[in-house]
């Protein structure tokens, strides 16, 4: 059977429109595909070409350099100091009591802490039984008289007799007996008024010094006993520290050096050294170096303080505080090299004072040290130097 015309063309157009399709996917196939794998010369497109079609990508601008304040080191002379600590006590403390026993204290008239002036009466006691002996002891005393003038008047009369006779040369000695004894019957009795009137001053008890009084070991009403203590007197009120330092250190120590003492209530209290232990403990290898304080200070007796003793003055190289960075590694400080580098360096620190600590090891006075501006700063960061007169 024959196709007939019809389908004759319809297979004629087929064949026409692949004739066509197929070409026109391989070339549409080609350019997908170097869409998608551009070639090296692709990538190398020109930056003005590139930049009509999108925005160019900016570079990240440079980094600032910091600037820091840089100083040398300074030498200064500083006052070598030797710390100590030691007991605030008295310059001497006076034991008072009564020379007279048997008697009732019948009146304290001064408490603990009273200023006193020498002379000031302190305590009383009763007097009655001394004042019956005083006057027992004058009568003794004009009866001793009495005798005496007797013995006396005697004597004269026998050797008025003794001339004409009348009185014999053994007669003359036993009347220059009488009279002897009489006189050192008079002479007892003498002292025994002068006993009781000493018993009698005795009863009233006195200062002996200016100062203040700092125990009472007494009571109104007590019988007390001669030589018991009943007042402790710090004579003048004045008082010493008592430093305690390290045998070798107080060789080197001298009086008059001057001390700093620190006060628990803030204010330091200014010393000299008067004298120095002339022994040293064998136990603990201290000695003591006794320091004068000065008048109305806020120390008292018994108080454990602490201070430090002026050696004169030594060499020190010195830094502001802030420029010396404490850690866990001790401490440090920042340096700036020659090529303007930062570089950090380890150093041991001694004395402080006025702001400023000293530097025992690590630096030279020709370091450039960084005491300003440290925040931020690392090893090998490029920074600008600022020289500031601190």
């Amino acid at each position: 059977m024959l196709p007939s015309a019809k389908n004759i063309f319809s297979e004629k157009r087929l064949m026409a429109l692949l004739a066509f399709a197929v070409p026109a996917a391989l070339v549409l196939g080609a350019a997908t595909l170097s869409n998608a794998q551009p070639t090296s010369e692709a990538a190398t497109i020109e930056p003005a070409t590139v930049g009509n079609a999108q925005a160019q990508v900016a570079a990240p601008p440079p980094k600032p350099i910091p600037s820091v304040a840089v100083m040398h080191p300074k030498s200064e002379a500083w006052p070598d100091l030797i710390d100590a600590s030691g007991n605030v006590m008295p310059w001497q403390e006076t034991r008072i009591g009564s020379e007279v026993g048997g008697l009732r204290l019948s009146k304290v008239l001064v408490t603990v802490g009273d200023t006193v002036k020498k002379g000031q009466v302190l305590a009383r006691l009763d007097a009655a039984t001394v004042e019956t002996d005083l006057d027992a002891a004058n009568a003794q005393l004009s009866e001793a008289q009495a005798a005496l003038a007797q013995a006396t008047a005697t004597q004269e009369r026998g050797k008025r007799l003794a001339s004409s006779g009348g009185v014999s040369q053994q007669e003359l000695t036993l009347y220059d007996t009488q009279r002897r004894t009489a006189e050192a019957r008079l002479s007892a009795a003498q002292a025994q008024v002068k006993r009781q009137q000493l018993r009698l001053e005795y009863a009233t008890l006195v200062a002996p010094d200016d100062g203040v009084i700092s125990s009472i070991s007494t009571a109104e009403g007590t019988i007390v006993s001669a030589g018991s203590e009943l007042f402790r007197l710090i004579r003048q009120g004045r008082l010493e520290w008592r430093a305690e330092v390290k045998g070798e250190t107080l060789l080197r120590l001298s009086p008059g050096q001057e001390v700093t003492v620190k006060s628990p209530l803030g204010p330091e209290v200014k010393g000299r050294v008067r004298q120095l232990s002339p022994t040293i403990d064998v136990a603990s290898g201290n000695g003591l170096a006794y320091v004068d304080l000065p008048a109305g200070t806020n120390l008292m007796a018994g108080l454990n303080v602490s201070g430090t003793i002026s050696m004169g003055k030594r060499k020190a190289l010195v830094l502001p505080k802030s420029a010396v960075v404490r850690d866990d590694n001790g401490n440090r400080v920042l340096t700036v090299t020659n090529d303007s580098k930062i570089d950090v360096v380890s150093v041991k620190t001694g004395r402080s004072r006025d702001g400023l600590v000293e530097i025992v090891a690590g630096l030279d006075e020709r370091a450039q040290v960084v005491f300003k501006g440290q925040k931020g700063l690392a090893v090998g960061d490029t920074v600008k130097t600022e020289t500031d007169a601190h």
